[in-house]
């Protein structure tokens, strides 16, 4: 199996993958940004719940139960996007940070203070690395 060179834009596709595909549950590899980021997404009210699981080679999985609409089937999460890449790293100051789809979406912030969204990011004027939209 090959390395995975940018375990975000992974966390998202397996997400996204899981949705497409009407899972309830999807596993990923753990790591403090991503445990951040799901803390996020539940936080947001985009996945009905979350657990944390130690595995042998101490790495640890995510288990992330997907969130569905009860009587439309629909996801309540319509897109997930990579903002900033490995070979594109894209920083915002406070100022600048993405409004998403006007205030209804959330963009994942990195910033000195930690993994945060767009509107904590603002509140608390500091800037990052825009990891990712989600709406």
């Amino acid at each position: 199996m090959s390395a995975v060179t940018d375990p975000i834009a992974d966390f998202l596709t397996r997400i996204r993958n899981g949705i497409m595909a009407n899972k309830r549950i999807v596993e990923i590899p753990a790591s403090n940004i991503k445990r951040r980021m799901t803390e996020i997404l539940y936080d947001q009210g985009y996945i009905l719940k979350y657990k944390f699981e130690d595995t042998e080679n101490h790495q640890g999985v995510i288990k992330i139960a997907l969130k569905y609409d009860s009587a439309t089937k629909a996801s309540a999460i319509t897109k997930l996007d990579r903002f900033s890449k490995p070979g594109l790293r894209r920083f915002s100051g406070s100022k600048e940070i993405p409004r998403v789809i006007n205030g209804l979406g959330i963009a994942i912030i990195s910033t000195s203070h930690g993994v945060m969204t767009g509107k904590q990011a603002k509140a608390i004027n500091v800037g990052g690395e825009v990891l990712c939209t989600i709406y």
